[in-house]
């Protein structure tokens, strides 16, 4: 082989130390490869040892070529000290084995004989220039990001450019899971492993998860970050078993900086999808990379759900994102009529959509969107007869989701009071709260007037709600745990 500038810079060429000439690496390498495949299965030799490829040998350091960081962590973490040794039997001289992901170079470029380490060599040079032997130890140590890629716009799922922070409106029931998605998204270290958002349908997980993965890519676009439902992730695992190609995926899954998982929920029942998932939430996390998981429910209520990896779920933050309250409603409403432009919707309409409809954001803000492609098609003005006009068949469902009997029974239930204490003329003290609670969430859950809920109450008058209305709400702004059996309380009759 030619000795060319190139050659002799990535061969060990001539140790001072030793005053001896070493062989060219491809050489010594071909030696250590025989090694291994001979201490290893064909599957372990394959896998692991045949894609790489030596780089440069600087200082006692030999930096050997990887395809990804996958295999170079996986490497560190079960082989590094075997390759060390079986180098070592070629060439005293190396002290230390560093592992250098280079994008572009292959498992194929093993395939190419004594090409393959050029191959690596050129690769490497083409990636990281100027860069030193002693800045690829660093990565490979820390386990630090190398290159962004697009395995993300690959196996991931597209982000909706509407979910961001700054559309994101802001409540007491949200404000804990918001400003933890915002903590996870602004830092570069990882605070909280994984982080856990947990909520009814409709109520902003998913927007929140999109938000923190728009402002990753916008501050640090070289970060990998995979945002996908739990489905699309079993869908994928199913498609590697069927074409053979799990270490592809487990490649994919494992490399990245930030994983988002949305509606873990689903993979419920479905043990081998669990088994893959529980592995790559382990390896991330062991590997210091931030995990972001998404829920219907808390992780110690996840029915179908390992033991193990509900445990594991419940390892960092757990936020709760709770049903939204009225002024929450309102304040959605207002912030979406002033994303769409010059439509004008009067506030007393708004404050009817915000009482009527309780269930969830997207049904709110569906409300909403139906509501100016009436006014803007036909011309209309928008009151609240023409609302109700429009939307008679969602008022309809929602009304018939939650009933004055449901409030009362439930409250009953929850107080642990018979029911006809609830609705006695009696003023007995045991009663008196939970049917304020009941007049309260009768208020706030349903349609039904002042006059008509006092009637549901053993024909009280309207006045006596209005007062049990009131006295909820002032007691909710002192009494944490009465505003924690209201939530409970919405959590139950709107679930």
């Amino acid at each position: 082989m030619s000795e060319t500038v190139a050659h002799k810079q990535f061969t060990a060429g001539h140790d001072e130390q030793s005053g001896t000439v070493t062989v060219s690496l491809e050489s010594q390498w071909l030696r250590v490869k025989e090694q291994l495949r001979i201490a290893f299965d064909d599957a372990v030799y394959n896998s692991w040892f045949k894609p790489m490829a030596p780089v440069n040998l600087e200082q006692h350091t030999l930096v050997m070529a990887v395809p990804t960081r996958f295999i170079r962590d996986w490497l560190k973490s079960n082989y590094l000290d075997r390759i060390l040794q079986y180098w070592q039997q070629e060439n005293p001289t190396i002290q230390v084995v560093d592992l250098m992901v280079v994008s572009g170079f292959s498992a194929s470029s093993s395939q190419e004989g004594d090409n393959a380490p050029e191959k690596a060599r050129v690769d490497a040079a083409a990636q990281t220039g100027a860069k030193s032997a002693a800045t690829s130890r660093y990565h490979a140590q820390t386990a630090l990001p190398v290159g962004a890629g697009d395995v993300s716009d690959e196996i991931g799922a597209p982000l909706d450019t509407r979910f961001t922070f700054d559309s994101f409106v802001i409540g007491k029931s949200n404000e804990l899971a918001y400003a933890a998605a915002q903590r996870v998204a602004e830092s570069s270290t990882v605070n909280f492993n994984p982080l856990f958002l947990h909520g009814g349908v409709g109520l902003g997980k998913t927007h929140l998860m999109h938000a923190i993965a728009w402002h990753i890519r916008e501050q640090n676009p070289e970060r990998k970050v995979i945002y996908l439902s739990a489905e699309k992730f079993m869908y994928q695992f199913i498609s590697a078993l069927r074409y053979k190609d799990t270490m592809s995926f487990k490649q994919k899954f494992r490399s990245v900086d930030v994983l988002m998982i949305d509606d873990v929920q689903f993979i419920a029942n479905k043990n081998s999808t669990q088994e893959e998932f529980f592995h790559t939430f382990n390896t991330l996390v062991d590997h210091n990379r931030q995990v972001i998981i998404s829920a219907d429910r808390s992780p110690s209520d996840l029915e179908g759900i390992e033991e193990r990896i509900r445990s594991r779920l419940g390892w960092g933050l757990v936020a709760d994102i709770h049903p939204t309250d009225y002024e929450l409603r309102l304040g959605i409403l207002q912030q979406k009529l002033e994303s769409i432009g010059d439509v004008q919707i009067q506030p007393d309409v708004l404050e009817f959509l915000a009482r009527r409809i309780a269930s969830n954001v997207r049904e709110l803000e569906g409300a909403l969107n139906r509501l100016v492609a009436h006014t803007t098609l036909v011309g209309r003005a928008i009151t609240i007869d023409v609302a109700q006009d429009v939307l008679q068949d969602l008022l309809r469902a929602n009304d018939r989701r939650i009933t004055l009997e449901d409030i009362q029974r439930k409250v009953a239930d929850y107080y642990n009071i018979r029911l006809s204490d609830m609705m006695s003329a009696r003023r007995a003290r045991q009663g008196a709260r939970p049917r304020q609670v009941a007049m309260y969430l009768a208020k706030l859950l349903t349609s039904k007037s002042l006059p008509d809920i006092g009637r549901g109450f053993g024909g009280r008058d309207h006045t006596t709600v209005m007062h049990a209305v009131k006295r909820i709400e002032e007691l909710c702004q002192t009494d944490s745990v009465l505003e924690e059996d209201l939530l409970h309380l919405r959590r139950i009759l709107e679930g």
